[in-house]
């Protein structure tokens, strides 16, 4: 696709974010299944339901652009999703794993706060207004996850990864 104006980067760019998403609906059971940490494990289960609203939300912007929702492959998540997939790999102590999970976990988050920031500046300055306030409800909820899993890290699950490590 040849990327001529604003409209055409727009539209690259949330193929771009449904890929990411759609990658982050396989990732995020798995993750889950991996945690030890019962409020990780949910933290996962709840952002995965949430990613399947952020799907719903793009297949609509497509649909109220006359668009199909046509994914394009996003090397960016393909890429984090694999680092952690080598860092789950490597953790030998489930207090590790789940300190391993949140840092590939808040990886993806940012990622995702980066792509849907700017899509929603790009629907600002595109006149489309229903999609600009869709793109900041799945922005609020990124912001939101980010911010769980930060509290899950600093109030133990960092500090019992750090006791394992001097104990063993």
């Amino acid at each position: 696709m040849e990327i001529s104006d604003l409209q055409d980067l727009y539209l690259d760019e949330l193929r771009d974010c449904l890929h990411a998403e759609n990658q982050l609906i396989k990732a995020l059971p798995k993750m889950a299944k991996k945690a030890s940490n019962p409020d990780l494990q949910q933290a996962f289960q709840t952002h995965l339901e949430e990613t399947k609203g952020h799907v719903e939300r793009l297949n609509q912007i497509f649909e109220n652009m006359g668009q199909k929702p046509r994914a394009k492959t996003c090397p960016g998540m393909q890429g984090i999703i694999e680092e952690g997939k080598e860092m789950m790999e490597e953790a030998e102590t489930d207090e590790v794993m789940d300190a391993a999970l949140i840092a590939s976990a808040q990886r993806a988050e940012h990622y995702e706060i980066a792509a849907y920031g700017t899509l929603r500046t790009y629907a600002k300055l595109l006149g489309d207004d229903q999609a600009a306030r869709l793109l900041q409800q799945t922005l609020d909820e990124e912001g939101k996850t980010d911010k769980l899993l930060t509290k899950l890290a600093e109030s133990g699950i960092n500090v019992e990864a750090a006791e394992a490590q001097s104990d063993a």
